[in-house]
């Protein structure tokens, strides 16, 4: 019988890569400082052959028109928003992983999900937490925890062998950077750990039919910690955003075998666990009284999901000589841009100014139509003029001051409407023939001069 060996080699945590020793950048991914030590065993026990079960083993090479391609069979969550963003409930048999910062909610969802689904068996694996410390949050959550078990353990071999006696309808695994396998000489989270319980969780759920929910931890970077084969071996990969000093949480699908990735869930963190939002423009227009200079409203579109957000500016004198720029939830060099465009191309001279920009409920926006609600805020500000709250705006600002279309417009006026707004201001290129407009007034704008005129001609 040979003998168990031993080695060390270095492993990139951003692509899995092996290699003999350090590097400092990684030669497969191109990452630099990716490289961790591990020990890893490099000789097997002799003895029978043993035949290894793996998930479609037994069956032979079919024409691809002779598959079934019926719809998959999913399971409701009893919440609209998860069942929505995993595009219609969950598919048996899948691997989702939801990751996000410490304190962010997924502990709280993951434990929410079984509680508000008393018809399916639910084994709910914590590594993190004791079973009295899960008892306690539970009975913060509230809901029917009669078919809820709760296993304290860390080790996957008993994991998966209590899962295949128990055969639950739903597993959830609390986080996948504690488990760990025997078959492996490394500490819990490292790169082969995480590998091999993935794989591990990976086979049961491809083997049974049981869905798995893994919680994963991120990198101060805002990835999943571990390998990125990690997001390649599951099925769904759901992320929470948001500031966790604030209320609201976003859960964005970052990957969805079988659903959209352009989907978006909001919550509300609430004393009795997460609240769903189904109307997330409510909580984004404005709550304060009229009359405010500085405030825009924006008709964003984040994924395929629109809503409204308002976008608050303050501009002022530099008082300590250099101007500051600050910009809360987005991209202060977009910013920049944007002063730059209003100084060279409208003439105002904010070069000499501060200017502080906040997007209202802790959201980070990307979308480029939100550029023109900034340059109306950051004008208002600057000018002193409040802007009526039943005005919003949908466009895109180019650096030649033009304001360009953005996708989607149509949609965007249609929930400007449906929230009772008066008027929309929309690029003059944008394409709207035949749409009902719901009673709002579009106004088209070619550039930033154009819109100072129409918009500030009070």
């Amino acid at each position: 019988m040979a003998t168990m060996k031993t080695k060390t080699v270095w492993f990139c945590k951003s692509c899995g890569n092996e290699s003999t020793k350090w590097m400092g950048r990684c030669p497969a991914c191109g990452e630099w400082n990716t490289m961790v030590e591990e020990t890893v065993a490099t000789g097997r026990k002799q003895g029978p052959a043993v035949a290894v079960s793996v998930p479609g083993s037994g069956h032979k090479p079919m024409p691809l028109k002779e598959i079934d391609s019926s719809v998959e069979n999913r399971i409701s969550l009893n919440n609209g928003e998860v069942d929505r963003i995993l595009g219609g409930g969950l598919v048996e048999g899948s691997l989702v992983l939801i990751g996000g910062e410490p304190g962010i909610g997924k502990s709280t969802l993951s434990l929410q999900i079984p509680l508000h689904c008393p018809h399916l068996k639910t084994l709910y694996v914590t590594g993190e937490e004791s079973a009295k410390q899960v008892k306690l949050r539970a009975a913060r959550i509230g809901g029917d925890d009669s078919n809820c078990m709760i296993y304290s353990e860390t080790l996957m071999e008993n994991i998966i062998a209590e899962a295949r006696t128990m055969m639950p309808d739903l597993m959830v695994v609390d986080s996948v950077q504690t488990m760990f396998s025997q078959n492996v000489e490394s500490s819990p989270g490292s790169v082969t750990q995480i590998k091999e319980t993935a794989a591990m969780l990976l086979r049961f759920a491809k083997e049974t039919g049981v869905p798995v929910i893994l919680i994963g931890h991120i990198t101060k970077e805002g990835s999943i910690a571990g390998p990125k084969i990690l997001e390649h071996i599951v099925d769904v990969v759901l992320q929470f955003e948001g500031d966790n000093r604030g209320t609201y949480r976003l859960l964005r699908s970052i990957k969805n075998r079988f659903g959209s990735t352009s989907e978006l869930a909001v919550f509300e963190m609430t004393g009795k666990g997460l609240r769903e939002v189904t109307n997330p423009s409510e909580m984004l227009i404005p709550m304060h009284e009229e009359g405010l200079s500085g405030v825009a409203v924006s008709a964003m579109l984040d994924g395929t999901r629109p809503f409204l957000i308002e976008v608050q500016s303050l501009v002022s004198s530099a008082a300590y000589g250099t101007p500051q720029r600050s910009a809360t939830g987005f991209d202060v060099r977009r910013l920049n841009m944007l002063l730059a465009v209003l100084e060279k191309r409208a003439g105002f001279k904010l070069s000499v100014k501060d200017v502080f920009l906040n997007m209202a409920g802790g959201l980070k926006v990307s979308d480029p139509a939100c550029d023109l609600a900034v340059v109306s805020a950051v004008l208002s500000s600057n000018f002193d003029f409040a802007i009526p709250s039943d005005i919003c705006f949908a466009g895109e600002v180019g650096l030649s001051g033009e304001i360009r279309p953005v996708a989607q417009t149509d949609r965007r006026i249609l929930e400007a409407a449906r929230l009772g707004f008066k008027k929309i201001y929309v690029s003059s290129f944008s394409s709207l023939e035949g749409l009902e407009t719901q009673g709002i007034d579009v106004v088209k704008v070619a550039d930033v001069p154009a819109l100072c005129r129409t918009l500030f001609k009070g």
